[in-house]
């Protein structure tokens, strides 16, 4: 499930799905693991980009291009494993939004808008929304669990 090019924040029939709180905390003990498990493949990734990024052109010649090519076996093999990971949870409806802090958000309807309910791997829960253009830094509390429930989850 694909984004349309251009969600209106102001009229939550242009989003494709909508979940509620309780529908986003639910999927929480499925999505952990994957994400967890996004950002190790991402640090393996970052780290056989750095090694490889150390053997010049002159050790590639002189005895190292086997070194490489096994670099670069584990690169395309992580970037095929990260992607099919992020495939899975934009599949969903969600956004993920940084890979190394495991953030995601899901569109959720509030007060005739949609809004992110914000949640990162370390949250026992989610406890926070932000406005759709805003980002992480402008998450703020669900004041009451009950507030995010209004909406059809779509």
């Amino acid at each position: 499930m694909e984004l349309p090019a251009n969600p209106d924040p102001n009229d939550p029939a242009t989003w494709p799905r909508l979940f509620t709180l309780s529908e986003a905390n639910a999927l929480l003990s499925r999505l952990a693991p994957l994400l967890s498990r996004l950002r190790a493949e991402k640090a393996a990734l970052d780290d056989a980009r750095a090694r490889l990024g150390r053997l010049t052109p002159a050790m590639r010649g002189n005895g190292h291009a086997a070194d490489a090519m096994e670099l670069e076996g584990q690169i395309d093999h992580y970037a095929r494993e990260i992607a099919a990971g992020i495939r899975e949870v934009v599949g969903q409806g969600i956004e993920l939004k940084d890979i190394d802090r495991g953030l995601i958000d899901f569109p959720s309807p509030r007060d005739g808008r949609v809004v992110y309910l914000c949640w990162h791997l370390g949250e026992s829960r989610i406890r926070y929304w932000h406005e759709v253009d805003a980002g992480f830094g402008g998450r703020q509390p669900l004041e009451e669990e009950g507030n995010a429930e209004a909406g059809d989850g779509r």
